[in-house]
């Protein structure tokens, strides 16, 4: 959920969690709903590959079992953010100051490591989006609820000074693949 300001990735302040340590905050039932832990199979065919200024990535979204599979082949930038909808929800569409709750996973185009999941801890994340990286925004306002989509964003639009405590240094572009579960307002 790449929350603006923050030593850590995703859903620090939001929750008043401790760094990395993230948990969902909010009672929705969407809360109920746990992010599939197991690892996805190596053979999963990518439902978006996209070609960057320098590198590639290609994702598969999660599936009812099976967590994300982003590969990079590094080092992997954008110049312009890129979101794609990898599968398309049938709820409500998200607006720009919604509170949504979703799975996620985000992995550094520099090195192509995970650098925070929401599918390794089994549980979704509830944020507002005026409270994350403007490349989260971009992504999921505007889509459906149950929509599956990806997104690869520029530095500026995640952590242009960069985000240590997470290994994300100034100028690394991220790549994420989210679910949206449930969103309010």
């Amino acid at each position: 959920m790449l929350l603006r300001r923050v030593p850590s990735a995703l859903a620090l302040a939001v929750c008043a969690g401790s760094a990395l340590a993230l948990t969902a905050c909010g009672s929705s039932e969407a809360q109920a709903a746990a992010c599939p832990t197991a690892a996805p199979n190596a053979a999963t065919a990518p439902e978006w590959t996209l070609p960057g200024a320098t590198g590639s990535v290609a994702v598969a979204g999660s599936t009812d079992t099976a967590a994300p599979l982003i590969t990079v082949t590094a080092p992997f930038t954008v110049t312009d953010t890129q979101v794609h909808t990898l599968h398309a929800g049938s709820g409500a569409v998200v607006g720009d100051a919604a509170t949504v709750s979703v799975c996620y996973q985000g992995v550094n185009g520099r090195d192509g490591s995970v650098f925070d999941s929401s599918y390794q801890r089994g549980t979704p994340v509830d944020f507002p989006l005026g409270g994350v990286v403007p490349g989260f925004q971009k992504a999921i306002a505007g889509q459906h609820v149950g929509s599956t989509v990806a997104v690869a964003m520029t530095s500026a639009d995640g952590y242009p000074n960069g985000q240590p405590a997470a290994g994300i240094l100034p100028g690394d572009s991220l790549v994420f693949a989210i679910k949206i579960l449930d969103a309010t307002g």
